[in-house]
């Protein structure tokens, strides 16, 4: 996938110097279904299913319907500025303030780097079922080196290579799916699971934990606003596109809940790191169940691969950006000759996400409440809550302002309660999990010390008039 880094001056349409817009409404859905759908639900389904109960998939239900209703703001904004910028475009529009900006922008950086922490967490847990030597950290940590050497070396990003991988990603949940409507035709599926919230305490808070590790695998719908610019007619594709992709995706999500739930104990999910291959285990299918474990596994692996191979695409596009607006060191903005990467970003994500690995891992070890990747799940999305409020806000603040026929307006009372509903579960994360902040700081002082040391160091001439918003032309 592509993703442009964010730039607030970017003032762009179809003028010369401009992106190419060739994304049909088509490929657009497909490519916001993949960015949702990813693997998410691949890594935290056990974790959610701990929180809730059998009735789990509750907590996915509601975290679609909060992300759908975030998603309708996006879509306004996006048909009322149809560049590749993004929140922090929407932010500056709205505010004028560049130190909110430039907070916005890092927590989207952040909120990336711990995302591919997680997905990386998870990958080296699926890792594990094929080969059981290496230790969780070092598959974790050579996972990423692996992607970041791809991603230098050049890949062919197209929206149509994120088709294919969305339909392999999307193999793997309608094989648990299958399953399960083969265990339900035998008889055998107890449907009162389906609204057994075991848990102590108030159901609601269970659902509401719930609702904040389930709105992990929610995310990645923003990313679709960076396509605003190569997207034909943004305008009438961007709302059905993006809402439609949403929701498809929560569908999906919900009903894979639902097969779990019915056809492996609850205990057994809660308790497993590859929640979702247990129901593989199971051995309902008449195949052999060591064939569907290996196929069901490498399903996986690669739905985490490209969500985590996106995910590192999008972190040094962002550092690039900054570093064209003079905030962040210039050396950020450097673009190897011949492969057209920018390099030394990308050397800096991998080495920022190594360290949350290293760091996750030790703190886990040393008796931390949450394993590696709730941790840093979680830290995700504090970050992406937060910003995708701010999003909702700045999207009612823009109301009467370059208003424009064929753009999109959001329904006001759903924005409102997705503002609520994002505000709830931010609150509820800090709230059960106060440590999330100093994580989320932690990440937060990166961005803070590229700042300064732009500003006590940097000795770069401004960009070009015109290039503020480029990003690195080539293969990525």
């Amino acid at each position: 996938m592509s993703h442009s880094a964010p730039s607030v001056d970017s003032d762009l349409d179809d003028k010369e110097g401009s992106l190419k817009r060739s994304i049909t409404g088509k490929q657009l859905f497909f490519y916001t279904l993949g960015d949702v759908l990813g693997s998410g639900i691949y890594v935290l389904i056990g974790l959610v299913a701990a929180a809730v109960g059998g009735a789990f998939w509750i907590a996915f239900a509601a975290g679609v319907a909060v992300a759908a209703i975030t998603g309708t703001a996006y879509a306004e904004l996006v048909t009322k500025y149809p560049q590749a910028a993004g929140s922090s475009l929407y932010v500056q529009k709205a505010f004028g303030n560049k130190a909110l900006t430039f907070l916005i922008t890092v927590s989207f950086l952040a909120a990336s780097f711990a995302a591919s922490g997680s997905l990386a967490a998870g990958f080296a847990s699926y890792f594990g079922e094929l080969w059981s030597a290496p230790p969780a950290l070092l598959v974790s940590l050579v996972f990423v080196a692996l992607l970041v050497v791809v991603n230098y070396i050049g890949i062919t990003e197209s929206v149509v290579m994120n088709m294919v991988m969305t339909f392999v990603e999307l193999s793997g949940l309608i094989i648990v799916m299958i399953i399960a409507i083969y265990y339900v035709a035998q008889g055998k599926a107890d449907f009162g699971t389906l609204t057994d919230i075991s848990v102590s305490g108030n159901p609601g808070l269970a659902v509401l934990a719930g609702v904040a590790l389930s709105f992990f695998a929610m995310t990645g719908f923003e990313n679709t606003a960076n396509v605003a610019e190569e997207t034909i007619d943004p305008h009438k594709s961007f709302p059905r596109s993006l809402v439609g992709g949403m929701i498809v995706a929560g569908v999906v999500y919900v009903l894979v809940s639902v097969a779990a739930a019915l056809t492996v104990p609850v205990d057994q999910l809660a308790g497993s790191e590859v929640a979702l291959l247990e129901v593989v285990k199971q051995g309902i299918l008449p195949i052999s169940t060591d064939f569907m474990v290996t196929l069901f596994t490498i399903i996986a692996l690669v739905a985490i691969t490209n969500t985590t191979l996106v995910t590192l695409v999008t972190q040094p596009r962002i550092l690039y950006g900054m570093a064209r607006e003079d905030v962040v060191p210039g050396v950020f903005a450097k673009v190897h000759s011949s492969r057209r990467s920018p390099w030394v970003g990308l050397l800096f994500s991998g080495l920022v996400v190594g360290a949350l690995l290293i760091t996750g891992t030790l703190v886990t070890q040393a008796g931390g409440k949450l394993d590696l990747v709730e941790r840093l799940a979680l830290v995700t999305v504090v970050f992406l809550l937060a910003i995708y409020a701010l999003v909702i806000v700045t999207c009612l603040k823009l109301r009467g302002r370059d208003e424009d026929e064929r753009a999109y307006r959001a329904k006001t009372p759903l924005l409102v309660l997705g503002l609520v509903g994002n505000l709830a579960i931010l609150f509820y994360v800090i709230y059960d999990d106060p440590s999330s902040l100093i994580w989320c700081a932690g990440l937060l002082a990166v961005g803070g010390v590229l700042y300064l040391a732009e500003q006590l160091f940097g000795g770069r001439s401004k960009p070009r008039p015109g290039t503020a918003s480029q990003t690195p032309k080539g293969d990525h």
